[in-house]
């Protein structure tokens, strides 16, 4: 009886030659909280955040969720949101990604359809390959307009913007402030990143709240 591709692979996996691949559905339903991305068919687990990524992206998520509701900019989402990239055969889980109305047709109930408008991944020691790297081309391919590379513990920040050409380039950083091109009025004192002050300071200056 001929071996099909399916039983092919299920004996490859058995005899360690290669890793057992799933779909994207199967990534969605992955069981128990452990945070995992989905890339060319494999599961790849992601270590837990410290504590500083830990705040500085609850810092992030509060202060643009609050601007981009203010101004009715669209969406918001955090780390538990899958973005499926087609193109790219990615499942990959940003820690912060703000989706525009004009994008809103992406979300469904469990993931983003396509890619967000801005991508934010706050670097862990075991991911600045993989954040400077493959996410950087990916993200760029899939045409996602900004990206935002932070590093905590270097206290680096990185500003992607996609040029005409579809390629990135760093964003200026004027003064010690960041403007966003993709949220509407949008900008942030880098230093913020690291002294993480009070949201309400942050959305004061921002003229969110009196």
């Amino acid at each position: 009886m001929a071996t099909t591709t399916e039983e092919l692979q299920e004996l490859m996996v058995k005899a360690g030659f290669a890793k057992k691949k799933y779909t994207f559905e199967e990534y969605l339903a992955w069981p128990g909280e452990e945070r995992v991305e989905w890339v060319d068919g494999e599961i790849i687990k992601m270590a837990a955040a410290s504590i500083r990524h830990q705040l500085l992206a609850s810092f992030l998520l509060t202060v643009l969720n609050l601007y981009v509701k203010h101004r009715d900019l669209g969406v918001v989402l955090g780390s538990d949101t899958a973005m499926k990239l087609t193109a790219e055969r990615r499942g990959r889980e940003p820690d912060v990604l703000f989706i525009s109305h004009e994008r809103a047709h992406l979300l469904r109930e469990n993931h983003l359809d396509g890619p967000a408008d801005v991508v934010v991944e706050i670097v862990s020691p075991e991911s600045i390959g993989r954040d400077r790297g493959d996410k950087f081309i990916e993200y760029e391919a899939a045409g996602i307009p900004e990206y935002w590379y932070l590093d905590p513990q270097r206290q680096e920040a990185e500003f992607y913007q996609l040029n005409p050409d579809g390629r990135y380039r760093p964003a200026p950083i004027d003064d010690g402030v960041f403007r966003s091109q993709v949220v509407n009025g949008f900008w942030l004192r880098v230093a913020w990143l690291w002294e993480l002050p009070n949201e309400l300071d942050a959305l004061r200056e921002l003229g969110v709240i009196q």
